[in-house]
């Protein structure tokens, strides 16, 4: 650091301070120009002169309320201009006492706004040019009469000018800062998003399988004895239902992974193409389950094929968890225009106060509908769920066959 920044930063830290050596330079300056005299007789020569009392008093009186400059600006004003227009009524040979008002001047228009430095500025170059023009020892149309004119707007010129690129660098550096916290909400905003993501995976992921192993593990305790044969076949769709909850969880948290992490998920995400398989785990765990198709092979973008896959999982999953032991349930995936709809029925019981009000209150407070609900809202689709006129419970899921990114570029 150079010795000239570190002078810098001190007088920043103490601004009392550089206002008192300002002002003790202001001072110095009024006096060595209170002694120097032009004179004109043989072309423009300088001379030697005795500055009246008065005007020493004065200009220690201005320099002393410079000190205070910053605290009180308007007041130093009001003192040095009023110093300012003593001299000029009685100042003869006149001293550069105006000095002080233009430094004044100076820092009330690098601290307020424009209009006040409109006002203010002239007011006293006014005030103190008509003073001397017509109370001053000197003629109207002497040049020192226009000094004080040029120097008053000189002042509140360059204060002005001062103000006005402290905003700019002020605005650039708030610009800045905007634009650094919002690169960092986003960044936040991508990562609640992404562990939401994973979070309803998972859940979809574990309640499904875990719903089927509770199933087929209560088949296998009720039959044991009497159908081993039966049991059998049960605890194998156990077993089957495990390791296929184990992959998905393999393959969901493997997500989280780094790049350069083994043991990398190589899997593709779960889709439509897989819904009879999902189909069939249902029917073995004893659910009726129908599937038809309407969609013409229509390929749709990863993020919809997965919602999809797990709209359909989460639904089912709730049909054989509330639905009553002899529901069965209807899946249907259908091209409308530029969307898919996918549609799950069921004829499960309905009772008031039954499993059916079970499932509505989870649509309410729980995270199997809230997670399809947030799933079809991030992709811009529609969600509709509830009771069925009968009996039964019914979810529908409008997808856009074509989602956006954030910038609003199709995918």
């Amino acid at each position: 650091m150079s010795t000239l920044e570190r002078a810098r930063r001190g007088l920043r830290a103490h601004p009392l301070a550089a206002d008192a050596a300002l002002a003790a330079g202001v001072l110095a300056c009024m006096v060595a120009g209170s002694f120097a005299a032009p004179e004109g007789h043989h072309g423009l020569t300088w001379s030697i002169r005795t500055p009246a009392v008065l005007s020493l008093v004065l200009m220690l009186a201005g320099a002393a309320a410079l000190v205070f400059r910053r605290r009180v600006p308007r007041t130093v004003l009001a003192v040095t201009g009023t110093v300012s227009l003593v001299e000029c009524v009685t100042g003869d040979p006149r001293a550069p006492v105006a000095m002080s008002a233009v430094i004044a001047l100076f820092t009330v228009a690098a601290t307020t706004d424009r209009s006040t430095t409109w006002r203010l500025g002239l007011l006293t170059m006014t005030v103190l040019t008509a003073a001397a023009m017509l109370a001053g020892p000197l003629p109207w149309y002497a040049q020192e009469n226009l000094g004080v004119l040029a120097w008053t707007g000189i002042g509140a010129t360059a204060g002005d000018a001062v103000r006005s690129r402290r905003a700019v660098v002020q605005a650039i550096r708030d610009r800045a800062e905007r634009a650094e916290r919002t690169r960092e909400e986003e960044a936040r905003r991508r990562v609640v998003e992404e562990r939401l993501r994973i979070a309803r995976d998972l859940h979809d992921v574990v309640a499904h399988h875990i719903a089927l192993v509770n199933v087929q593990a209560g088949v296998a305790a009720h039959v044991m004895d009497k159908r081993p044969d039966q049991a059998k076949e049960a605890l194998a769709h156990v077993r089957e239902a495990g390791r296929s909850a184990l992959d998905e969880l393999r393959a969901t948290v493997g997500l989280l992974r780094q790049s350069g992490d083994p043991e990398a998920p190589t899997e593709p995400a779960p889709g439509l193409s897989r819904l009879e398989e999902l189909a069939d785990t249902f029917r073995s765990a004893g659910l009726p389950v129908s599937v038809a198709r309407a969609d013409q092979g229509t390929e749709l973008p990863a993020a919809v094929d997965l919602a999809a896959y797990r709209i359909v999982q989460e639904a089912l999953t709730n049909v054989r968890k509330h639905a009553g032991p002899e529901a069965g349930a209807e899946v249907s995936v259908v091209r409308v225009g530029p969307n898919v709809e996918v549609t799950v029925l069921d004829d499960g019981l309905g009772e008031p106060g039954g499993p059916e009000a079970g499932r509505a209150f989870e649509d309410g407070g729980g995270h199997g509908l809230l997670g399809m609900r947030e799933r079809v809202t991030a992709l811009g689709g529609a969600l509709t769920t509830g009771p069925r006129y009968g009996g039964g419970f019914r979810v529908h899921a409008i997808l856009p066959v074509k989602t956006t990114t954030a910038q609003g570029e199709p995918v």
